[in-house]
């Protein structure tokens, strides 16, 4: 499948591989059709907020927090549940498992009666998006070349962005033609607020459907297929990737990093072990990091942000929708430099640039400049983001975890990460509240300063290496 083009000498084999490109591009992008779903249900609700909790009267900045926060708690009961049984039943089975979640989910939400059944809704597809943003970029880098691994893996990224694109997209399609200076009463009581919002969730259930479907045809994981002892089956699929070579030098390559003991007793308490604890804490680290840099408050709380800056709910909506198409543009910049540039300084130039930017809003808000002066720094920062941190993240956090203990350490460092969505996402309006919006951004721009250095310091090169050869260097 895909034409077979003769590359240069495989960095991982030291072999010349025959690799099979349109095959690693088809099964790396019906993977990350996980982060399209991840990305669609996870911004939904920012652009339905407006309507739903009309619908609910929820009237405090608590119910709103939890209205816009539950799904993490899903979504970190997702991720420790990839952790205990990705290594037993494999990378596949579970992905099929999330995409049946986030099609029933889906529609759960969109006929949810009350708000705690909406609640409950949003906290079971949260466990799907737990499930997909642990298991998507793990069998990606578990399935790509070394050279080509930085650019798969941003593919999950890249199509995170897509369904955010796609979620902001309908969300404004859907109540384009909200009458300018609606009152809340009038916002309840129409379609928009008793029909429009629920379409905007059940139809996440067309792309779920595809990726059920979709994910029959691709293979398991070949790593995971070596751990469990199916050599023969990962040199088929190895084969079917880079040649018998390439398939060759990667199952001994594999091989080399395990032990039968390792092999049959993976548990969560080897991530103790003195070797384990600081590889899994730099990535717990990027992890906690790359959500409490605040760029998630933008994409769930637009509605505060830019009503704060000066404009109208009809505004609002179409500036979300400028928010995500400048965040795909920049994923394409992340794209064409995380295996050239390099993962540690893409980090770092995203840290100072977000920190910057979170000064210069501070102001504007605290000066009371609104408009498009605010406008431009949402969408810098929204830029800044996409092609570093978002990205990079995920490629670091799948690939510097040792063979024999990534699904259990990826869990770790997802369900970390989805931790600190939490705190972020449901402290927001009372940050909001108590600091100002200039506060509460000085705060985030803070945190960013910390996680400059914290990348400098901690952070080596991975650009180029092999699973194996990572692992080498940071454990053994």
């Amino acid at each position: 499948m895909g034409r077979m083009i003769t590359a240069g000498k495989a960095q991982e084999s030291g072999n010349r591989a025959a690799y099979n490109f349109g095959y690693i591009w088809l099964i790396s992008i019906v993977a990350a059709l996980g982060g399209l779903l991840f990305g669609y249900d996870w911004v939904v609700v920012g652009g339905a907020k407006l309507f739903f909790e009309r619908y609910f009267e929820l009237k405090d900045a608590s119910s709103s927090g939890w209205a816009n926060s539950c799904a993490l708690i899903g979504c970190l009961a997702g991720a420790l549940l990839a952790g205990a049984l990705s290594d037993k039943f494999g990378r596949k089975r579970l992905l099929i498992c999330s995409a049946a979640l986030f099609a029933i989910t889906s529609v759960g939400n969109g006929l949810a009666p009350t708000f705690s059944a909406f609640v409950a809704w949003r906290i079971l597809g949260g466990v799907a998006i737990g499930l997909a943003s642990n298991l998507s970029p793990m069998y990606i880098a578990e399935v790509a070349p070394a050279q080509m691994r930085g650019r798969l893996v941003a593919v999950n990224q890249l199509t995170i962005v897509i369904g955010i694109l796609l979620a902001q997209y309908i969300n404004w399609f859907l109540v384009r033609n909200l009458p300018a200076g609606s009152t809340d009463e009038f916002i309840r009581t129409s379609w928009y607020g008793q029909a429009g919002w629920r379409w905007m969730f059940a139809l996440t259930a067309l792309p779920s459907l595809l990726f059920f479907f979709s994910m029959f045809f691709v293979p398991e994981s070949p790593r995971w297929l070596i751990k469990n002892g199916r050599d023969d089956l990962a040199r088929r699929i190895l084969g079917r990737i880079g040649g018998a070579a390439y398939a060759e030098a990667e199952v001994r390559e594999v091989r080399t990093t395990l032990s039968r003991e390792e092999i049959q007793h993976v548990r969560f308490a080897d991530l103790l072990d003195r070797r384990m604890v600081t590889v899994l804490a730099l990535g717990v680290g990027l992890a906690v990091f790359q959500q409490w840099c605040g760029i998630n408050v933008i994409f769930n709380y637009a509605e505060e942000i830019f009503k704060a800056a000066g404009y109208d709910i009809s505004s609002v909506l179409a500036n979300i929708a400028w928010t995500g198409s400048v965040n795909l543009v920049f994923t394409f910049v992340a794209l064409g430099v995380v295996d050239r540039g390099g993962r540690r300084p893409l980090m770092l130039l995203g840290a100072a640039g977000l920190a910057a930017i979170y000064v210069a809003m501070g102001f504007c808000y605290q000066s009371g400049v609104k408009g498009l002066p605010m406008l431009l720094l949402v969408l810098a920062a929204i830029g800044c983001y996409a092609m570093s941190l978002a990205p990079v993240t995920w490629v670091v956090i799948s690939e510097i975890f040792p063979n024999r203990i990534r699904g259990a350490a990826m869990s770790v460092a997802v369900s970390s990460l989805w931790i600190a969505c939490f705190i972020l996402t449901y402290t927001f309006p009372i940050l909001n509240r108590n600091l100002g919006a200039a506060g509460t951004f000085w705060l985030y721009g803070g945190i960013c300063v910390a996680g400059f250095f914290f990348i400098l310091l901690r952070l080596p090169e991975t650009k180029g290496k092999t699973l194996e050869e990572i692992e080498k260097e940071l454990v053994d």
